[in-house]
């Protein structure tokens, strides 16, 4: 009897088609009956390969070779999943295999994986295509019974396949176009591109730019103190005609911020002391619960409270759903449920109701949804039209057990989304309270929970915090201006990405698209999808394009060399996100047999060729950009020396300094510091070859050409050190190793006998521990008393996250990190302490030689000091 072969994309989705079906016996990774065998994909199984015949090594990569444009693409098995390709392989040719049912995911990428399967099986046999939006056995079995046909999935086919080979065309090409071009001067410099790593670091590289171009403004806030019969509150002057503006420039700007402090002073003194009319409106308003997790929210959250990487996150939702079976598929861009699933949320509800499931941990919330049937349709929850190929992550209706304390992290807070998507909304008091003082207006706002809804489930069941104890005015009341205050800030330039807000410039790329068609046709996609998102940035960080330094994710020299190199060129379609969104729109077209593929592929191989040949047509000293000429002569030829792409050439001779060294980019003023002093710095922002930040100051030596100095001070042509001369400087305190005098040198404080040729004393601690800033004043406070003040931004070259510290002398005069008094937990009391090295010294060659800061620290306390 022959049978059809259903192939799902992934193990646990085969497992739900056979329970649907029913009557089948399980054979290892297959299931199979008199009519039907099924198995399943482990996800992608094969990938594009360049054929042999047309492939150039790596290392090799040259303009000579470029364009690659092969008239046919290999596939190549993904290795770690290969066993699965091979079984498929076998169970598509058994000859009792009349026909295919194709049950991957509904959507681009599911078409894409089974037809890379059938294409590589060679076969010919007819396919048909099971297309669900839901996981139920009735939509499972609905779904059996409205098969569709491979002409019906023409179109979705060709767009999988043709999104796949267009990445691969322009990744390739353009990779190998720019490593080409960055090589041309010697070595192999890799420099990757790509449709979304691209245009991703684009948003990267612009915002530090903002950063880097920000200039600090002062301004003042003027903030009222009025008394009133029940009592006082603060209101802050803003100026009614404010208007917000689009620019740039003006973002810094806000209603309540005076620019000028004269300004401020005589609002002030105008006000003071003056009556106060009041005029308050209370406004009830309704926050509804935050929609369902799907993969990004999940990630944006997950790093914001627990600073999770993208990463992190996916690999612990996978383990949820695969491992432990307790929440659903979390590879999704949906944040809403199919229409049919009211069904499946009241059995998860009856699950966590169980007290002896979860300790009734979440019991009482699920008995009250329940008992109050607050799940019922609704469309912003339940809507089929709101989901693609999966639908949003929820808890399954399985017990978690065992879960490690990051799992658990995550899967409370699916759980507790999920639960509060069905909760009332919340219900405030939004009290505006204008208070006039010689015509000035000052603003004071509450709010009030009146009704928590959703809230409860996250435990605030009361008012918020100071803004709810507004005290009352009476109507008609004239309150009295007991004091005016004013208050300075300085604006802050924009701050850095962090993981949670680069997925969401990269999900909410297509609102930046001007083109409207183009920008339709990427709602809803942004740049890459919810599975791929968190390789993206990990593959940038792979690349050094960006590190990540605490939560904050900081774009390299390398980046803004690659932005200005395509700048340069010509290519902006490489960094912006418009090509995503042509794409898209193409694609869509090709979905609805209205663009053939052929007519696509061309032009994708036509914008690769331009690729290449613009990268060919230019040499580094000819890419355009934002370079200028120095003032100060070159200390060879006393020619004129120029910035181009690479470096500072001298227009004379044959002189030139690199621009990038060690991962940082020299700016024209350090250069033209080092060309005039013979000496910069010190400077931060260098990297060496583990990654690892250091700090130095350049010089150079007799030959002009620079080198990195760290303080050790100059040797004498025998090798022995030279005299080191304090006479100019004042000492900043008592050595504590030795008694003698301690000065600054370098990078580095020192002990006056630890340097020159009679050296008698190994005291040395770096200006800069493990990128903190140690200031002068600290150091002085250090010898004079055993201890700093509470220094807040160290960075761990381990975790690379961020900690405070105090530095202080230990008993042998070295110097180590004590931290602040908290209650110890009782395996990180019982660690030994660790030593502050001088984070500043580089691991590798590059270093003259190593400077410690210290060892053991003299008392600790809760956690272990991150030096190494």
């Amino acid at each position: 009897m022959s049978k059809k072969l259903i192939i799902a994309e992934k193990p646990s989705v085969a497992a739900d088609i056979a329970r649907a079906l029913g009557g089948f016996t399980r054979h290892d990774d297959y299931f199979e009956r008199d009519d039907y065998v099924i198995s399943s994909a482990i996800g992608h199984l094969l990938e594009l390969a360049c054929p042999e015949e047309y492939e150039v090594k790596r290392g090799k990569w040259s303009f000579a070779h470029l364009p690659v444009i092969p008239p046919h693409f290999a596939l190549k098995p993904i290795e770690k999943s290969e066993p699965r390709l091979k079984l498929l392989t076998r169970l598509i040719k058994r000859k009792d295999v009349s026909a295919l049912i194709n049950a991957c995911d509904a959507g681009r990428e599911g078409e894409l994986i089974f037809n890379y399967i059938a294409e590589h099986a060679k076969t010919a046999k007819p396919v048909e295509r099971l297309w669900l939006q839901s996981m139920t056995q009735p939509a499972i079995r609905e779904g059996f019974a409205r098969l569709r046909s491979s002409s019906e999935m023409q179109g979705l086919a060709d767009a999988a396949v043709s999104r796949s080979e267009s990445d691969w065309l322009v990744g390739i090409n353009g990779t190998r176009a720019m490593t080409a071009f960055n090589s041309k001067t010697g070595g192999f410099h890799l420099t990757t591109v790509g449709r979304v790593q691209t245009p991703t670091l684009a948003l990267m590289v612009q915002r530090e730019a903002k950063i880097r171009r920000f200039q600090p403004r002062a301004y003042w806030e003027v903030e009222g103190v009025f008394g009133c019969a029940a009592g006082e509150y603060r209101g802050k002057w803003f100026d009614e005609k404010f208007s917000r503006s689009k620019s740039e420039e003006d973002e810094v700007l806000r209603a309540d911020r005076v620019w000028d402090e004269a300004k401020a002073r005589e609002l002030a003194e105008r006000c003071r002391g003056k009556p106060g009319q009041v005029s308050e409106e209370a406004k009830p308003t309704t926050q509804l619960s935050p929609l369902l997790y799907d993969l990004t929210s999940l990630q944006r959250e997950a790093n914001g409270r627990f600073g999770f990487s993208a990463k992190m996150t996916l690999g612990l939702a996978q383990a949820l759903y695969e491992k432990h079976k307790v929440l659903t598929y979390p590879r999704t861009d949906a944040r809403a449920l199919p229409e049919d699933y009211l069904g499946t949320v009241d059995a998860t509800l009856a699950m966590f109701e169980d007290e002896a499931t979860l300790a009734n941990r979440y019991g009482g919330f699920a008995h009250t949804i329940r008992a109050k049937k607050w799940v019922v349709p609704n469309k912003r929850i339940f809507n089929n039209a709101k989901i693609s190929d999966h639908f949003a992550i929820i808890p399954t209706q399985q017990a978690p057990k065992s879960l490690s304390e990051p799992e658990q992290k995550l899967y409370d807070m699916v759980v507790k989304r999920f639960l509060a998507v069905f909760y009332p909304a919340a219900e405030h008091l939004v009290t505006t309270r204008i208070t006039r003082v010689e015509g000035e207006p000052f603003k004071t706002e509450g709010k009030v929970l009146i009704n928590p809804g959703w809230l409860t489930v996250y435990g605030r069941e009361g008012q918020e915090g100071e803004e709810g104890n507004l005290v009352a005015v009476a109507p008609n009341e004239i309150v009295s201006t007991d004091d005016v205050e004013i208050n300075a800030g300085t604006t802050r330039p924009p701050a850095r990405y962090s993981e949670a807000t680069l997925l969401s410039a990269m999900e909410g790329a297509g609102k930046t698209v001007d083109d409207e068609e183009l920008r339709a046709a990427m709602a809803g996609r942004g740049l890459g999808t919810p599975a791929t998102r968190a390789q993206i940035i990990e593959n940038l960080i792979t690349e050094q394009y960006i590190l990540r330094e605490g939560r904050e994710l900081q774009p390299t020299a390398k980046a803004f060399s690659l932005m200005t190199l395509l700048d340069g060129l010509g290519i902006p379609e490489l960094t912006a996100a418009e090509l995503t969104g042509e794409w898209e729109w193409k694609l869509a077209r090709m979905e609805r047999g209205e663009m053939s593929r052929d007519t696509f592929m061309q032009e994708i191989a036509e914008m690769t060729r331009r690729i290449v040949e613009r990268a060919k047509s230019h040499d580094s000293d000819t890419i355009p950009g934002d370079f200028g000429e120095l003032t100060t002569p070159c200390p060879k030829c006393g020619g004129l020396i120029k910035e181009t792409y690479k470096k500072f050439q001298c227009q004379g001779c044959d002189y030139a300094l690199w621009k990038i060294v060690a991962g940082r980019q020299f700016e024209p003023a350090e250069i033209e510091t080092l060309l005039s002093d013979r000496q910069v710095g010190p400077l931060t922002g260098f990297r060496n070859k583990m990654g690892r930040p250091f700090a130095a100051s350049i010089r150079l030596n007799a030959d002009n050409a620079p080198e990195f100095d760290f303080g050790q001070g100059s040797e004498r042509e025998d090798g022995t050190a030279e005299e080191v001369d304090f006479s100019e400087q004042t000492a900043l305190g008592a050595c504590p190793k030795c008694g003698s005098r301690v000065f600054e040198n370098g990078m580095a404080y020192v002990c006056e006998k630890s340097v020159g040729p009679a050296k008698q004393c190994d005291f040395r601690s770096g200006k800069l521990i493990l990128q903190q800033p140690v200031e002068r004043e600290q150091m002085e406070k250090l010898l004079a008393t055993g201890r700093t003040d509470l220094l807040k931004d160290f960075v761990s070259a381990r975790t690379r996250r961020k900690f405070s510290a105090f530095l202080v002398r230990g008993t042998d005069g070295k110097v180590g990190f004590e931290f602040e008094k908290k209650t110890p937990k009782p395996a990180a009391a019982a660690k030994a302490g660790k030593t502050a090295k001088d984070d500043a010294t580089p691991d590798n060659d590059e270093a003259p030689a190593k400077a410690a800061a210290g060892t053991r620290p003299a008392r600790r306390t809760t956690k272990k000091a991150d030096t190494d």
